[in-house]
């Protein structure tokens, strides 16, 4: 989830039960490399939890040097995307586009394993579009090649995130292959996170945008597997604490002039649910600078509170 799962958000996210946080998207193209955004990008020495790397590309050479790159740079796993939907990502025939070419996959997935000695995992789609789902060969192919895990969401690449995630594939994929498989997609609550563990047999759960503004699902369903009860609802002074401390971290992260902008949508998923919240958001929106930001959202919960 580039421009999503920053450094900040990863370390929340591991903080309140992730097993694993996966990097932003990183190209393999090694002209981007040393650019302030993909410096940013990439997992550094002495972050929490397991570091693992997701790259894209579709050239079999780059993405190797992008994987080899990576681990000198302290990536202890490689994670090929193969699941982006996204046209600007689709053009330049990654992501999810390769679904149409699994030669191609075979090449890369290939070369990416011979050039690291770390664990190379793969994301994925169910396939192209529903009149060609190829994810049982995919996966097939991807154990084949040394992948040690596969993370499937129940979607196709023209689906994009539309509709219900279909978890039968998923199911089949599981049924099809050894290696551990982690199902993706519309894990929104607890009681989802279960129905899809029973109905799918995967061995893990990977969690998106149901994450967004709620880092703390990871520990409801981490509660609720392991007691078959649902966590009280987290009190407003702990969303409070937890969202500025948010916003501060990406201050310190991003600096004074990006650090404010990039809180922007982050505070909007935090507060989504909120019915009074839509006029503050608009206001918030406007603000520029970091220490006023924090003292508008100081404000706001204690509007709330009062």
């Amino acid at each position: 989830m580039a421009g999503v799962t920053d450094r900040p958000f990863r370390e929340l996210c591991l903080r309140y039960g992730a097993g694993m946080a996966v990097s932003e998207m990183m190209s393999s193209n090694p002209k981007l490399w040393k650019t302030a955004k993909s410096q940013q990008r990439m997992v550094h020495e002495g972050e929490s939890g397991i570091r693992s790397v997701q790259i894209a590309g579709a050239d079999p050479k780059l993405m190797a040097e992008a994987a080899q790159f990576s681990v000198e740079n302290g990536a202890q796993i490689i994670d090929i995307n193969m699941g982006c939907p996204a046209k600007k990502v689709n053009k330049k025939l990654a992501g999810s586009a390769l679904l149409k070419y699994p030669d191609v996959i075979e090449d890369i997935l290939r070369t990416v394993v011979d050039a690291v000695d770390v664990p190379v995992t793969l994301k994925t789609r169910t396939g192209w579009d529903t009149d060609n789902k190829n994810c049982v060969h995919i996966a097939k192919l991807a154990e084949d090649c040394g992948i040690q895990a596969l993370a499937l969401h129940g979607r196709t690449r023209t689906c994009m995130y539309k509709g219900e995630a279909e978890y039968d594939s998923i199911k089949a994929v599981k049924n099809a292959i050894s290696i551990p498989v982690i199902a993706n997609g519309d894990i929104d609550s607890p009681e989802k996170a279960k129905f899809v563990l029973d109905y799918t047999g995967a061995d893990a759960l990977m969690i998106g945008r149901p994450a967004q503004g709620r880092p703390w699902i990871f520990e409801e369903i981490q509660h609720y597997l392991e007691n078959g009860t649902l966590m009280p609802e987290r009190p407003t002074e702990d969303v409070q604490g937890i969202l500025l401390g948010h916003v501060q971290a990406l201050h310190q992260f991003y600096g004074e002039y990006l650090g404010p902008r990039i809180a922007r949508k982050h505070v909007g998923w935090y507060l989504k649910e909120h019915e009074q919240a839509s006029e503050f958001r608009r206001a918030f929106n406007a603000i520029e600078a970091a220490n006023e930001q924090l003292n508008a959202l100081q404000g706001y919960f204690e509007n709330v509170a009062s």
